[in-house]
């Protein structure tokens, strides 16, 4: 049974749910203008989120699916640095004064690429332009192999309280069929310069269905990054794109696992991380026993946003950098993908907004119970109808895949209460899809832009 429904729903291509509706649905009705409006509009007493991209790295890994540039040279990171400088400030005074932020995450590419004096710089912009409260948490993404002693001090100095590491895989074979050569040493040895400078928070980034991967060699990955300790790990099953990102073309197709290779890989590693203590959080995360991560899904207040698994509670996301994307209660904000065209916007004073969409009742409705099934494989559809305003009927009547994933035993109905089977979570974006009204045009936007 398993194997048929792994055939039927988990060889689809659907999206990962970090937002509702997804990113194709975005378009250019919504622009600069109308953030603008939704920034002067946001509630001086709500916390607010910060995301800022940097899309430069060193050298292309090439299974990445992010926007990033290869830069040798420093010059043109600078340049951007001053771009993502003026950004901030032409938001910060379109937004109400004094707006208080609980949560910062630096993405890329690879943050870390910028000197530890321009990373101490931009945290004390960040902090003459906004009102941190004495809990914000400062997150950030790093590639361990440019990972310098200056920077890791520089970070704990700057408050910067967890880092995820981008791993992927220990095995040389594979390392070397991706362009991402690391070691354990390597990793190991940054892990401890952030610790020792008071990056306390460690997260590993683990990805399965890679060239040349099997599942011996995702385990000695899995038990090799235990062996560090972090506090939370999360795994990814590799998308092959190369349509749409052309640098994966550089690996061989035929060294692929196929699907059920790719699904005894991630449930290999699974078990490896729950045999060392790990509890699994939603779909593809798993964490220390007193995570922060872990003891909000026990508490069901466990979040999803475009970091994936979250405890962040905000409302509002405010995204600098190029591609970043923002979110208000009013909807969705996109910033210009192309560094070039992004720093044309701000240098010229003004927000460099490309895309967007707004939000309507209904997609709050479906978004709630999207989020709910995502974090905890389960949703009270007549209860988020209610607390919207909604009939349950309205939803559940246009979800026409509930009644097939029912016939095959992936989940349970009863009165509107949706439970996934505990041995069909790993379909959960199926189940997902079944409220996404716009999964079709999206499908169909994805393929045309690939």
């Amino acid at each position: 049974m398993q194997s048929i429904i792994l055939r039927k729903y988990g060889e689809a291509r659907l999206p990962r749910y970090t937002s509702y509706p997804t990113a194709p649905r975005f378009s250019q009705a919504i622009g600069a203008d109308t953030y603008e409006g939704w920034l002067s509009e946001l509630p001086a007493s709500d916390p607010v989120s910060l995301y800022l991209h940097i899309p430069f790295c060193r050298s292309m890994c090439w299974y990445c699916g992010c926007h990033t540039t290869i830069s040798r040279k420093d010059q043109p990171i600078l340049d951007y640095l001053d771009a993502l400088r003026e950004e901030i400030r032409i938001v910060a005074d379109r937004a109400p004064k004094g707006l208080r932020v609980d949560e910062v995450h630096f993405g890329g590419g690879t943050p870390t690429i910028i000197e530890p004096a321009e990373f101490a710089s931009l945290m004390e912009l960040l902090r003459q332009r906004f009102e941190f409260t004495a809990a914000a948490s400062i997150a950030i993404e790093i590639d361990p192999r440019t990972l310098t002693a200056d920077m890791a001090k520089t970070l704990g100095t700057a408050g910067v309280g967890r880092a995820s590491l981008g791993v992927q895989s220990f095995d040389p074979v594979v390392q070397k069929a991706v362009n991402r050569i690391q070691s354990k040493e390597q990793t190991a040895e940054a892990v401890d310069g952030l610790r020792r400078h008071g990056v306390a928070r460690i997260n590993f980034d683990l990805i399965y269905g890679l060239p040349h991967q099997t599942v011996q060699s995702c385990v000695d990955t899995a038990t090799a990054a235990v062996a560090m300790k972090p506090d939370r790990l999360a795994v990814f099953g590799y998308a092959h794109v190369p349509a749409f990102k052309k640098h994966q073309r550089m690996i061989e197709e035929a060294a692929l696992p196929d699907s059920a290779a790719r699904s005894e890989q991630a449930s290999a590693i699974a078990e490896t991380l729950a045999a060392a203590g790990y509890r699994q959080i939603g779909l593809d995360h798993f964490g220390q026993p007193d995570d922060d991560l872990v003891l909000a899904q026990q508490t069901g207040t466990l979040r999803r946003n475009f970091q994936g698994y979250t405890t962040d509670s905000c409302n509002t996301l405010l995204g600098f950098g190029a591609s970043a994307i923002g979110r208000t209660e009013e909807g969705y904000i996109q910033n210009d993908v192309a560094p070039g065209l992004y720093a044309r916007h701000v240098s010229a004073g003004r927000l460099a907004t490309s895309k967007g969409y707004r939000l309507s009742a209904e997609d709050r409705v479906r978004a709630a119970i999207i989020e709910r099934l995502m974090c905890d494989f389960e949703a009270d559809v007549p209860t988020i109808c209610a607390s919207h305003g909604f009939e349950p009927a309205r939803i559940l009547d246009t979800a026409g895949r509930l009644e097939e994933l029912m016939q095959d035993g992936v989940l349970d109905m009863t009165e509107g209460f949706i439970r996934v089977r505990q041995d069909q979570r790993f379909v959960i974006r199926a189940v997902a899809a079944a409220f996404d009204a716009y999964l079709d045009q999206s499908l169909r936007a994805h393929s045309k832009a690939a």
